[in-house]
């Protein structure tokens, strides 16, 4: 297939609005050595998740918090291409990344509550209890039967509790490492610390800093490795992954829903 343009994806506010955060980022970095020095380090596919969450969020600050182990975007889109669940820690984060997941790769999208309890357990949450049940069975080839288990990226964007039950269970043998994690949970409590230990827990991972993030940041990151990765495939002669080009502009317009 012909390497198809950009503009065959994206609404041309969506297109228009990038434009402008990079001339925000370019005026901030004039001003702002060390900004300068982080936006330099970015990769190409590092820079479109920021301006993604960027657009998604409406603020630009989010530049330095925003943390890349190294390879980490490249790894989630090559899992994506490959076929990898996307696996999400409430059903607002699954709905705001399947549209872009149905009209690019047509990944499987699923929230850990699916596999949650009506109820939380004591002393624990309903995502973190799904998150347990969600990783056993992907783990196991839920995707469909005779298939094969294709490590899932993992989106958490709301539940610390969640991540911290990946994490554990990751650094106890009992699940797989995920293809990657996107750890971006919001607010205050043990959100901060699950944080800590997604930095140090040697997964492939995009994280936020700090007490900000969202169910709308984690799709944003998502939809960005998405789009990327059907453009990617999009170029590379006789690519099974893709059927036909898509038009991906109903994704475009910045909401934290659509990412």
């Amino acid at each position: 297939m012909d390497p198809l343009p950009d503009h065959r994806f994206d609404h041309p506010i969506f297109s228009e609005s990038i434009a402008l955060i990079r001339q925000l980022l370019a005026d901030q970095a004039r001003r702002d050595a060390q900004l300068a020095g982080l936006l330099a380090g970015l990769d190409g596919l590092e820079r479109d998740v920021l301006e993604r969450c960027i657009h998604s969020s409406g603020d630009a600050q989010l530049a330095a918090g925003l943390r890349f182990t190294p390879g980490a975007c490249a790894a989630g889109v090559a899992a994506l291409r490959a076929g990898a669940p996307i696996l999400t820690d409430t059903a607002m984060a699954a709905a705001a990344v399947a549209p872009m997941a149905g009209r690019t790769f047509a990944s499987r999208v699923v929230s850990a509550l699916e596999w949650g309890p009506a109820q939380a357990p004591a002393g624990s949450t309903r995502a973190a209890a799904g998150m347990a049940a969600a990783l056993a069975e992907l783990g196991a080839g839920g995707s469909g039967a005779g298939t094969p288990a294709l490590a899932p990226v993992v989106l958490i964007g709301s539940a610390p509790t969640a991540l911290e039950v990946l994490l554990e269970r990751v650094a106890a043998g009992a699940a797989a490492a995920p293809a990657l994690v996107i750890g971006m949970p919001v607010g205050f409590v043990g959100v901060e610390q699950s944080k800590r230990h997604l930095a140090a827990s040697g997964l492939a991972h995009i994280r936020l800093e700090g007490s900000k993030g969202g169910a709308g940041l984690v799709a944003a990151a998502c939809n960005a490795l998405l789009r990327a990765g059907w453009l990617q495939a999009a170029s590379t002669p006789s690519d099974p992954s893709v059927a036909a080009p898509s038009d991906l502009s109903a994704a475009g317009p910045a909401s934290p829903v659509s990412g």
